[in-house]
């Protein structure tokens, strides 16, 4: 089966997030998003925007947000997304891409793509997250992450 590259709508990327992704909610905002299509509907998205830590936000770096398929969508739908994130992120000037995933998630879709590993982090604790106000505790954000990167410098 091909996948296909759909236009998508900051609006109807956050709203598939806030319908099907597994553990997070929508992110606040985004740059862009890139669509993943069997053929016949929408079965997966990402978002990309700025970093959310301000220490990796130096105006060279982007960041995959949110990726989020379909229980049922095709083999490789997340690898193809990451992908065009990572494409569609150098064309725009970017010299980087990251993101995060748990450490309890294989990461193959980010192999397949030819992202990176570059750092092991541990959760973080309820206290460091809502000293912002509006901040809201979720379970994931005190699970240890891996951070991955899309890069062409060697």
């Amino acid at each position: 089966m091909k996948l296909v590259a759909i236009p998508m709508k900051l609006k109807e990327a956050t709203e598939f997030v806030r319908n099907f992704h597994r553990h997070n909610k929508p992110p606040q905002g985004g740059l862009f998003a890139v669509g993943v299509s069997d053929g016949e509907a929408c079965v997966g998205v990402a978002i990309v925007g700025r970093p959310v830590s301000r220490h990796m936000d130096d105006g060279q770096t982007v960041e995959v947000v949110r990726c989020c398929v379909l229980d049922n969508a095709p083999k490789n739908s997340c690898s193809f997304l990451y992908a065009r994130c990572w494409n569609a992120a150098k064309a725009l000037g970017w010299n980087r891409c990251i993101t995060y995933t748990l450490q309890s998630e294989s990461g193959s879709s980010l192999k397949g793509a030819g992202w990176k590993v570059i750092a092991e982090l541990p959760g973080n604790s309820i206290t460091g997250w809502q000293t912002r106000p509006g901040r809201e505790w979720q379970e994931v954000v005190g699970q240890a992450k891996f951070k991955w990167e899309a890069t062409d410098a060697p």
